[in-house]
């Protein structure tokens, strides 16, 4: 990786063996308004400063906007990066997740795709969109691919795909208020090796005001966004991807990964936050 910094950073193997950071930066809601184009480029380049070098994107987000803040933000950096974008399901057919891809790599100005996921499950079938990844794969254009907000037995169905057992990781919507995924979905990726992607690991900020975590953050000299980070990352093979553009929370977040909860922190935040003790279907934002 690019920076003194990054080596803190503590990583995860995805199944290829290659390592990469447990934190990265998301960009979604990033693009949305020109006005913010520099400042979310720097915050980006922040990041990547203190360690954060796994970028997260997707074609979704401000209608391609975003990939082109990221693409701005890792010019002449982009070796120092892990790259991760997403193809939407209405274009997830073996042709257009073809296009999809080119147009991505065309608006960050790069050649290659670290990691490439499907965004959500749709109408295509998966064999189409597994397909196409492998053809990228084989063009140099991907490295990696995976999907997004995919359930236990979606997983499952595409483990039985041609060519599915490839599959990187899934992104998913986890944090305190979202641990439906420990019930089975994450003990089914971790039996496999495969990394979760946390997306939302702080619920957007809306988990922020609990007082448990407020007290955990004083006794740690932290923040609770902060400790809401620690907790996340402090499950094996989970890598989360807070988006910031505040230089503070952006510091904040990288704090994060060198706060170890002690054992009955964890069982505070678990008091507060239950575990779930039955199948709950999984959640997406």
């Amino acid at each position: 990786m690019g920076t003194t910094m990054a080596a803190d950073i503590p990583v995860t193997s995805l199944p290829s063996g290659e390592k990469i950071p447990v934190l990265g930066q998301g960009t979604w809601f990033m693009g949305e308004d020109k006005r913010r184009f520099d400042e979310e480029v720097d915050a980006l380049r922040l990041g990547i400063d203190l360690g954060m070098t796994l970028i997260d994107t997707a074609e979704m987000y401000a209608d391609g906007r975003a990939e082109m803040v990221v693409g701005e933000a890792i010019k002449r950096r982009r070796d120092a990066v892990f790259l991760v974008s997403k193809v939407l399901p209405s274009n997830a057919s073996r042709r257009e997740t073809i296009q999809a891809c080119e147009n991505s790599l065309r608006r960050m100005k790069c050649e290659t795709i670290d990691l490439y996921l499907l965004h959500w499950r749709g109408g295509y079938p998966l064999q189409e969109t597994v397909a196409a990844f492998e053809d990228l794969r084989q063009a140099g254009k991907i490295r990696n691919w995976g999907v997004s907000n995919f359930d236990i037995d979606d997983m499952d169905e595409l483990a039985h795909v041609v060519d599915g057992q490839q599959i990187a990781t899934n992104q998913i919507l986890y944090n305190l208020t979202r641990r439906g995924p420990e019930f089975d979905l994450m003990p089914w990726c971790r039996e496999r090796a495969i990394p979760v992607m946390a997306y939302s690991p702080i619920e957007q900020g809306r988990l922020l005001g609990n007082k448990v975590l407020a007290e955990i953050a004083k006794e740690c000299g932290s923040t609770p966004a902060s400790v809401a980070l620690a907790w996340v990352l402090s499950h094996e093979g989970v890598i989360a991807i807070p988006k910031s553009s505040d230089p503070v929370h952006l510091r904040e977040n990288r704090q994060a990964a060198d706060l170890k909860l002690p054992v009955e922190q964890l069982l505070s935040l678990d008091r507060a936050f239950p575990a779930p003790r039955r199948k709950v279907p999984l959640e997406m934002l």
